[in-house]
């Protein structure tokens, strides 16, 4: 038979955990300054708040490191100021949507596949598709073009592609260090080159002239 429950045994259902409390005489160990030091930013009331990564104002360690190449906005956000955007698989599209639908950033917002209209969306080529759908988004892969228009549906973006320069090569004319520049050929004219006069016989002095 179960103990009547009463005043005299009821305890908790988990042993209570001593604390440690602060500011009660130095003979405590937590008086005076109650662990906090004397002063600083640590020691006043609400400086448990600070988010991670705060450095007292000055310029964080993930703003101060260098930033990757790229500066499209088809790559992945590196640094705080880089916009970013969402990847869609033609294989999502397979599965999530029907025969003729039209993909727009509304519908995908709909099927839960991006979260909002603000974000870019790329389309990209992994996986099968065989439904012939209109999609719009902001940008799109070449074999996802393809895969689409393979379909029998069309692509349309809300942006323009950027046109990559191609990369400078280094000129093969230029000589590499070390080596002598080539002399420059003097260009051969058609005329015919008059022939150059003889110098005139210096004359042979006379015996009276001889001193």
């Amino acid at each position: 038979m179960a103990e009547e429950l009463n005043l005299s045994n009821l305890k908790p259902a988990q042993a209570r955990k001593n604390r440690k409390r602060v500011g009660r005489g130095l003979g405590s160990g937590k008086g005076r300054y109650s662990g906090r030091g004397i002063k600083g930013q640590k020691s006043r009331s609400g400086s448990n708040k600070m988010r991670p990564g705060f450095e007292g104002g000055q310029n964080p360690i993930y703003m101060r490191l260098a930033k990757q190449r790229g500066g499209s906005k088809d790559a992945m956000p590196v640094g705080p100021h880089r916009t970013s955007t969402v990847p869609l698989n033609v294989a999502t599209l397979e599965e999530r949507f029907d025969a003729g639908a039209e993909v727009t950033l509304e519908a995908l917002v709909e099927k839960g596949l991006i979260r909002n209209t603000r974000t870019d969306v790329k389309l990209l080529g992994q996986g099968d598709l065989s439904k012939k759908l209109t999609i719009t988004v902001h940008a799109a892969s070449a074999t996802a073009r393809e895969k689409v228009e393979a379909a029998g549906g069309s692509l349309t973006l809300l942006r323009e592609p950027k046109v990559r320069r191609p990369k400078r090569r280094p000129d093969s004319s230029r000589t590499a260090p070390g080596e002598e520049e080539p002399q420059a050929e003097e260009p051969q004219s058609d005329e015919p080159q008059a022939e150059a006069e003889p110098e005139p016989e210096a004359e042979e002095p006379t015996e009276g002239e001889e001193g």
